[in-house]
């Protein structure tokens, strides 16, 4: 009898850990497609941060931000979301209109903390007659799946720059892979990739493909472009990020990551939270040192935010413990400069004084 207790009273150790490891594997992220940026972002969130917490967080591929505000809002499981900035902005623009759909989406989010700011890329074939990014009109492009932040991105430049949507019958909505090939075979007049440098994207591609493609210029005189950065921001994409590619920096326009979650107020969801936000404050000089390079253009700071746009409290208020506790750290201190005292006759003449 006493060791069938006993084998109870194991068996239910057993499932109350197997029930624990269960919970911890239901924490996800919601990134992008595989070669790009933000799947690797949650990868080192998932290695720096969520691994010192015993918390097993699941990284997950997605065609990008727009299916992940859809993912975050609705997906079981799903803590964390990366997302452009002006997706977010076009769900509060859309609810604030009256969509009542897209109300109910974005209401209950709230942002942990921005990141960094994703290229745009301009891709055409080599031997095409257009080398600047206003120069696209009434082309045929690729702006990306539907669901993307590139198709979010694109279709918004577009409008931006030439007042007017891009004609449905020239709008192609192609995975980044996909547009790539349908440009080299001339299917398609321009690429419209959204991503980090070093997107690994193109660094994946060989030789022989890099050289048939190509990047538009931003020409910062034109009034498109004026129009443009009334949203976006001027960028560069650099050599060193494609040493195999381009030959010369080429200037583009850019968009804000941020790192999104839902007001959650259960307390074991709030407690996890906080934690994840202590060890990113912890372990963030690590991210930026062994991370994606994007990493070492992110700061650790919660600045203002639009209007309609909020932090998740919890966690900023452990943040901003954590940043101020971290720069009074590395703020010096003050010390006291004695009383200067008068020099000496013999100071003066071997020129010892300062007076």
């Amino acid at each position: 009898m006493r060791k069938t207790v006993l084998m109870l009273v194991a068996l239910l150790g057993l499932s109350g850990f197997v029930g624990s490891a269960h919970a911890q594997a239901d924490y996800k992220i919601v990134t992008g497609p595989e070669r790009g940026t933000y799947i690797q972002i949650g990868q080192d969130l998932a290695k720096w941060v969520a691994d010192p917490i015993n918390m097993s967080l699941d990284v997950l591929a997605s065609k990008g931000s727009a299916e992940n505000v859809q993912r975050m809002r609705y997906e079981p499981g799903v803590k964390f979301a990366l997302v452009q900035s002006d997706v977010y902005q076009a769900y509060l623009d859309m609810a604030k209109a009256g969509n009542a759909e897209a109300g109910k989406i974005i209401e209950p989010l709230r942002l942990i903390m921005p990141l960094y700011n994703e290229e745009i890329y301009f891709v055409v074939r080599s031997d095409s007659p257009i080398n600047y990014i206003h120069e696209i009109k009434d082309k045929n492009i690729s702006v990306g799946l539907i669901g993307s932040g590139t198709a979010q991105s694109a279709t918004t430049l577009y409008k931006l720059m030439f007042n007017q949507p891009i004609p449905e019958a020239q709008a192609q909505h192609y995975s980044n892979e996909d547009a790539l090939a349908k440009l080299i075979v001339r299917k398609l007049d321009v690429a419209i990739i959204v991503a980090g440098q070093p997107a690994k994207l193109f660094q994946d591609l060989n030789p022989e493909l890099l050289s048939q493609i190509k990047l538009l210029k931003l020409d910062p005189s034109v009034p498109e472009t004026a129009r443009a950065e009334q949203t976006y921001f001027p960028a560069t994409i650099r050599t060193t990020s494609y040493p195999n590619w381009i030959k010369e920096d080429s200037p583009t326009l850019t968009v804000k990551a941020f790192l999104v979650t839902y007001d959650y107020n259960l307390r074991g969801t709030v407690g996890a939270m906080t934690q994840f936000a202590d060890s990113l404050c912890t372990h963030f000089d690590e991210l930026q040192a062994n991370g994606h390079p994007k990493w070492k253009q992110v700061k650790l700071e919660l600045p203002p935010l639009s209007r309609g746009w909020k932090y998740y409290p919890p966690i900023e208020k452990h943040l901003r413990a954590c940043i101020k506790k971290t720069a009074s750290a590395s703020t010096p201190p003050v010390t006291q400069r004695a009383p200067r005292r008068a020099c000496t006759d013999a100071e003066k003449v071997l020129m010892l004084c300062n007076e």
